[in-house]
Order: C-alpha cells, then sequence, then structure tokens
C-alpha cells in the first residue's frame, strides 16, 4: 500500500495541479516511479496506491500500472481514492486512517503482511530483504531505519533497538533525540496485527490516526514484537524545494558511481515514455555534467543541470546548477543558476535567474520563491 495523497505544500507551484508523488524528478521520471520501481524489482505482484489531493492527474499517470509491469494476470495496480460509501464520505484524515478506510480493499487478499510505502521518496531498496528480516525475527511489525545527524532526527520518528533489534522506545520527532536511528516510513506489518490495530485507533476519537504518532506507540506500549531493517544506501525525502533539488544534483553525481548500469536491473527505474523526439545538442552548445531526456534542444550552455525532455535552451543561455522541469523554453542570452524552472515556463530573451546563487530558486509562472 503506497500512500501518495501529499499535497506538498513545500514545494509550492509544483503541487498546484500535481500531487507530491507525481511532480517530475531526474529529468526523465516522476516522484513515485521509485516505490513502484522497488515494488516490481521486489516481485510484488499487488499494489494499492492511496491518493488524495489531485487524484485524477495522479491516477492517469498511474493507470493500470504497466509502466512497471505491474499489470500482469497474477498483478494489478490500483489507484485508491476516498470515496462515499454507507458510513459517509471522509477524506484520509491522516496516514493510519488511509489505510483503515481502505481495510475492505485489503481483506480482498487476505495477505500475512502488509507492505506500507510512501510515494514520495527518493531510494532504491529491495523489499523482499526486509520481508526475509520481518520473518526472521517473527515480527508484528518492522521499520526500515537509516542513521541520520543529531540535528536531522528531529524531523523524523526517531527510535532506539537493543542488539537483536527489537525496538525498545519510539518518538515522533522528538525536540530533543535521544538516538539517530530515524524512521523512513516504510513498514511490514502481520495484517492481524495490523487490522486489530487500525480498528481501535479509529474507534479513539482523541487519536491523530497516524503510524508515527498514534499506531506505533501504541504496539510499543502493548509489548507487540516490533523490529528494525536497517537500510543502507541512498534515500531523500523530497518535501521541500531545497531537498528536491539537492536530490536531482544528487542523482547528477551518482551517475558516475554507476547508478545505472545495465547489468544492474536492480537499479531500473520504470517510468513513462514520453515518445519525444531524440535530444538535440546544437554545434556551438556546451554541455557538461549534466543529465538530459529525449525531446531536450540545447544550443546554449548547459553544466551540472537537469533536463527534461521538451526543453529549448536557446542560443546564448546558459543553464547551470539547475533542474528544469519538461517544456520549458531558455530564452537567448538568459541566465539561470541554482533554482528549480516549473513546467510549460519561458523564460524572457536576457533574463537572469539567482546570478548570486545564495539559495535555491524555484520559479513558477514569473513568480519567484
Amino acid at each position: 500500500m503506497i500512500l501518495a495523497g501529499g499535497k506538498g505544500t513545500r514545494l509550492y507551484e509544483l503541487t498546484r495541479k500535481d500531487a507530491k508523488p507525481a511532480v517530475h524528478f531526474g529529468g526523465k521520471y516522476r516522484i513515485i516511479d521509485y516505490a513502484l520501481s522497488n515494488c516490481a524489482h521486489s516481485g510484488i505482484d499487488t499494489v494499492g496506491v492511496l491518493a488524495q489531493y489531485e487524484s485524477i492527474s495522479l491516477s492517469r499517470y498511474i493507470g493500470n500500472g504497466e509502466k512497471w509491469g505491474l499489470n500482469g494476470i497474477r498483478s494489478s495496480t490500483v489507484t485508491i481514492a476516498p470515496r462515499q460509501t454507507d458510513s459517509g464520505s471522509n477524506w484520509f484524515i491522516g496516514t493510519a486512517d488511509a489505510i483503515y478506510q481502505n481495510l475492505e480493499f485489503i481483506d480482498s487478499y487476505n495477505p500475512e503482511n502488509v507492505l506500507i510505502l510512501s510515494g514520495d521518496h527518493i531510494y532504491r531498496m529491495d523489499y523482499a530483504q526486509m520481508l526475509e528480516t520481518h520473518l526472521e525475527n517473527n515480527a508484528d511489525l518492522t521499520i526500515s531505519v537509516i542513521e541520520v545527524t543529531l540535528e536531522e532526527a528531529k524531523r523524523f520518528g526517531i527510535l532506539s533497538a537493543d542488539e537483536d533489534g527489537r525496538i525498545t522506545a519510539f518518538v515522533e520527532k522528538p525536540a530533543e533525540p535521544k538516538s539517530t536511528l530515524a524512521s523512513m516510513g516504510i513498514y511490514i506489518f502481520n495484517y492481524k496485527v495490523l487490522r486489530e490495530a487500525l480498528v481501535n485507533d479509529a474507534a479513539d476519537e482523541n487519536s491523530d490516526h497516524d503510524f508515527g504518532k498514534n499506531i506505533i506507540p501504541t504496539l510499543l506500549a502493548n509489548n507487540n514484537r516490533l523490529f528494525v531493517h536497517r537500510f543502507e544506501g541512498y534515500w531523500k525525502d523530497v518535501g521541500t524545494i531545497d531537498s528536491l533539488w539537492e536530490a536531482n544534483m544528487d542523482l547528477i553525481n551518482m551517475m558516475d558511481e554507476d547508478f545505472y548500469a545495465s547489468d544492474k536491473n536492480y537499479f531500473r527505474l520504470f517510468s513513462e515514455d514520453t515518445n519525444s523526439v531524440p535530444q538535440y545538442i546544437g554545434k556551438k552548445a556546451k554541455v557538461t555534467n549534466s543529465i538530459v531526456n529525449q525531446g531536450a534542444i540545447i544550443l546554449g550552455q548547459v553544466d551540472g543541470s537537469i533536463i527534461s525532455n521538451e526543453v529549448f535552451i536557446e542560443v546564448g543561455a546558459v543553464v547551470k546548477d539547475s533542474v528544469i522541469m519538461p517544456g520549458v523554453t531558455v530564452g537567448r542570452n538568459a541566465y539561470v543558476n541554482k533554482a528549480i524552472v516549473a513546467n510549460d515556463l519561458a523564460l524572457p530573451n536576457d533574463s537572469r535567474y539567482n546570478e548570486e546563487g545564495e539559495k535555491v530558486l524555484l520559479i513558477h509562472e514569473g513568480v519567484v520563491q
């Protein structure tokens, strides 16, 4: 079950018409491609995507799961939005409530375990390895964790675990963290345990109906078997303009680390093919250390940047350390530095953006954030 209903308000205009998981990333992809590709590589054949904000555009993109090979005879991908029932019509209140409102969908598959993910993180992971950890520990809940800095720990659910990996303490976004072991928001639940916990939580009028605030602390207090699965690899929550820009820049840097090696199917990302014409780089153009997608035409200079499909960089234009979303035109002699340029904009000739480059700049519909 992929939680993909977030509005992503800290991404400003990038999510005005798209849910955060549907935001473009890396020149070719959408953010949710990571979670769905991970599912495909992990041998998961049934996926429910819980949509809420701007669910139509997200549903249209996901379709029947064909892009990720999750549409076979014995596999399926279903996009689920809040719906009206005999008991009423409600938006998902919290992460736990989103799953609770869809227990009937999960019941129809009668699973032993349920994997719950967020649709707005950048990472590669084999969930089958996490399931092995879960089964070996006979766990009621397994949480995938990473080590973070003490300062970063204030933004996460922070836990402590003993030498066997059993969780001994959990605090959601602590003001004074006592550990640097952070939850990635990736859970494998024994379904019977999960179902009972969600039903009890739904009956609690004082609950926020959230996994981190309510479900996990309650299970821990009840002495359920909660364990960690330690993840070692790249992981990024792209909830802000700065973190989205940083993740795109990281993607460029990881190209030198054989991140997309053709013989490593595990690392392949599946996405939509835009059926664009081949990219074109002009005779006097200069492109260095950049990712350029199909359909892009570059006649100017690009350095350390992500260039999406159908982008046009005109003669004399300079794009440096920036993320250019699909359909953008950068006019003649324009200068763009350390910026994210939203979809389908036309930046005027001779315009200058963020020459000092002290902070990441978001450019959208003529407004600078």
